[in-house]
C-alpha cells in the first residue's frame, strides 16, 4: 500500500511539473489567464502529491487544500505564508476561469507562474526528506 502512495505521489508530481511547464508555453504564447489556469494546477497537483502519502484525497479542491493547510501548513511542515499562496492562486484561477470579461495582465500570470514554481520547488524538496 506505501509503494502505492509513493508511485502515486511522484506521479502527481511529474503532473504538476508538466503543468508549470504548460503556464510557461502559454505565457510565452500570450495566453495568460491559460497561463495563470496551469500555474494553479501545477500547484494543485503538488498538494495532491503531499497528500496521497498520508492516504487523503478528495475529488473537491477546498477539501484537498484544507487537508493541506491543516496537516501540513499549521504543523509547520511548510513555511506559514503558504496557505495564502494556494488561496491567491485559487483566487485569480478562479477569475480567469468563471468571470466574464476578466483581464490579466503578462505581469500577473508571470507573478503566478514564479510562485507556482517556487511551490513545486518546495514540495520537491519536503518529499526528498
Amino acid at each position: 500500500m506505501q509503494h502505492e502512495r509513493e508511485t502515486l505521489c511522484k506521479y502527481r508530481l511529474e503532473r504538476a511539473k508538466e503543468d508549470l511547464q504548460a503556464a510557461h508555453v502559454n505565457h510565452e504564447s500570450g495566453l495568460f489567464k491559460a497561463a495563470i489556469n496551469r500555474s494553479y494546477y501545477a500547484i494543485f497537483h503538488s498538494i495532491r502529491a503531499v497528500n496521497i502519502l498520508d492516504g487523503f484525497d478528495a475529488s473537491k479542491h477546498s477539501s484537498v487544500i484544507a487537508h493541506f493547510n491543516q496537516f501540513y501548513v499549521h504543523t509547520g511542515e511548510f513555511e506559514r505564508n503558504t496557505y495564502k499562496i494556494i488561496d491567491s492562486a485559487y483566487r485569480i484561477r478562479e477569475k480567469c476561469d468563471y468571470s466574464d470579461f476578466f483581464v490579466v495582465s503578462k505581469e500577473e500570470a508571470e507573478e503566478q507562474i514564479k510562485k507556482a514554481s517556487a511551490f513545486i520547488t518546495s514540495v520537491t524538496e519536503f518529499l526528498q526528506k
